[in-house]
């Protein structure tokens, strides 16, 4: 996966994570629970995304 595509899903999943946040903040106390759980997976590949983002970028101009 190129570099923009990588930045692109990450800012989309940086965009989720927050709006997770605030329905979380917002949500009734039957929600709750599948809202955390959403964003808890929003969370892990947000973090999954930014590490190998991270990596692409560190490693300079590896033949493909």
């Amino acid at each position: 996966m190129s570099i923009r595509l990588l930045a692109r899903e990450l800012y989309r999943l940086r965009l989720e994570v927050e709006r997770l946040e605030r329905e979380l903040a917002s949500a009734a106390a039957g929600q709750e629970e599948k809202i955390e759980a959403e964003l808890r997976a929003a969370r892990a590949e947000r973090g999954r995304l930014r590490a190998a983002l991270d990596g692409r970028k560190d490693s300079p101009g590896k033949p493909r």
